[in-house]
Parts: C-alpha cells; structure tokens; sequence
C-alpha cells in the first residue's frame, strides 16, 4: 500500500550542528508539535532530517512509541551532512552517524556501507548546493519549498530529465507550518527496509509541493536571529568588516521593531535580488563560486 512521506524536515535538534558559518539556532520545532502536525496531515511516515545528527530522530522514535495516538505514523532515520565544500547531501536509512566536513564520495560510500539511499537536496540553490554533483547520488530533490525564487527548482527539474534521476521533493521544514507542504508517495510497505529499496528502483513519486510563504520565511528568520545575536555580530565583524556598521545598525533597528512593516519589504526585494542572481547562476552559466566568499559587495553588483 503506498505511503505519504516527509522527506525533508528539521527540529529542535539540529540546533548547534549547522556547523561553524552558520548560526547555532536552526530550528524551534518541538518533537511533540512535529508529531501532532504529521498525525493531522494524515501522514504515513517521516524521516528527521537534522543537520549532521542524528539527534532528533530517537527522541521522536521515543515519544511517537510513548504515545498510543502516533502509532500508525513511523519515524525513519536521517541526517543532512555538511560535505569539506559546504554542500549539504541528505542521507536516508543510516543508524550511524556520518561526521560532516568530508567528500561527497566518502559520504555516498558511508551511506552505501549503511544500506542506506542519498539524495541532493536543494541541488540549484544559490548556497550549499552540490550542482552537477548532486549525478553522484541516489535521488535528486527537485522541488525544494525554500527555494523561493523558483528557478533554483526549475534548473533542478530539468537537471534530474536529462541525468534521467529519481525525483523527490522536500519541505526543508524549519518552523511548524511547512512540516508536510511536500509530501512523496512510496509505493512500499511502511517499514525501512521496503522503503529504501523502493527509493533505489524509483518507485516513489511526488505528491504535493508549495512554497514557504514570506510570514514563515521571515518567522524562521527572526528565531535565528533573536536567539544568535552574539554569533551575527561576531560573523559579521570577522566576514563584513566594511559594512558592518550598516548591518550593525539594521540589527538595532531590527530589535527597535522587530514587527515592523519595513521587513517584509526588505524581503521582497532579497526575493527579487535572489532571482537575478538565479537566472545568471543556473541559466547563463555564471561562475556560482563568489557566493561562497558571501561579500556583500560582489553579491549586490551580480544582482543587478
């Protein structure tokens, strides 16, 4: 009987695994609200995608079992890993850990030894993106509800045509509401074993896609950064010397009113920069390598 599955979601776990160029604060979900949401949206199972843990996974697994009401929902084990480049590679049906901070090969080949199935999420995504590497594993996460400016998903769609790559798509859920805004359907009894094999011969297929809307972007957001102070100013001292005294005064505006009506505004026009640079990135083949160096300067001239 098929099943509908998350494949692609965060909790509270994931704080302080991101890594060293990311804030500590990832995620604010709890595992009892993520539980609840997957039980209301009728889904069959989740895999607990943390970054580099697989912290979050045996506390669902804990509390769906201490609780009569989740049984029919299974919990499933993952980990998004952080690769020696930056890129991000998912990694589905491992028990062990794999440390972040390695190749992308010796992460297939550790996924491999583990019987368990990779997969390329937000593969076109203007950061942590693995691009024509993302041939290398599995799947290939064609729609990432994240990707905002849209046509990191569409050179995505057309990437998994022509490599002819299994296709599945993830929430990328860091706050509550966008647990379940993608969902894949397996077709595979719902225990691991079944399902993995159904990934590897492509019997999966997706269901349901959407967006994260501007309010949960900007939610997620302003977790982050009202829990990471002290790592933003740090960063930005060390990474934007330059411009840290107008960044540092955006973040005392920003905690002068964090509501006000100037965010959203700012977020319209990072959504319209972000597709600029987009468009040059995955569809005129511009050099994405300057994104790394995140220098504001270089990153606003290639916008515009």
């Amino acid at each position: 009987m098929p099943i509908n599955a998350e494949l692609h979601c965060h909790n509270s776990f994931s704080n302080f695994h991101v890594g060293e160029e990311e804030p500590p604060y990832d995620c604010n979900v709890s595992i009892r609200d993520q539980l609840d949401r997957s039980y209301n949206l009728g889904l069959d199972a989740i895999f607990v995608t943390n970054h580099n843990t697989l912290d979050g996974y045996h506390q669902l697994l804990e509390y769906k079992n201490d609780h009569e009401k989740f049984k029919k929902i299974n919990v499933f084990p993952a980990e998004e890993i952080t690769l020696d480049c930056g890129s991000h590679v998912l990694a589905y049906g491992i028990h062990d850990e794999i440390p972040a901070g390695i190749s992308l090969e010796e992460v297939i080949d550790k996924v491999r030894d583990q019987e368990g199935v990779s997969s390329a999420p937000h593969p076109f995504s203007l950061i942590n993106a693995l691009r024509d590497s993302a041939k290398k594993c599995d799947m290939v996460e064609v729609f990432n509800s994240n990707n905002v400016d849209i046509l990191s998903n569409a050179r995505a769609t057309q990437f998994a045509l022509d490599n002819k790559m299994i296709q599945v798509a993830g929430s990328d859920s860091h706050v509550l509401s966008t647990l379940g805004r993608c969902v894949n359907v397996i077709d595979s009894e719902n225990n691991l074993d079944d399902i993995l094999q159904a990934m590897k011969h492509g019997q999966i297929h997706i269901s349901q896609t959407g967006y994260a809307l501007q309010s949960e972007t900007l939610c997620h957001l302003k977790y982050k950064l009202n829990n990471s102070k002290e790592y933003v100013i740090d960063y930005v001292s060390e990474h934007y010397p330059n411009e840290k005294w107008l960044l540092t005064l955006l973040l005392r505006i920003y905690d002068s009113n964090q509501n006000s009506h100037m965010w959203p505004l700012f977020y319209k026009i990072a959504i319209y920069l972000m597709r600029r640079l987009s468009q040059k990135i995955n569809f005129q083949n511009q050099d994405p390598s300057f994104m790394k160096d995140r220098n504001l300067a270089t990153i606003f001239k290639m916008a515009l």
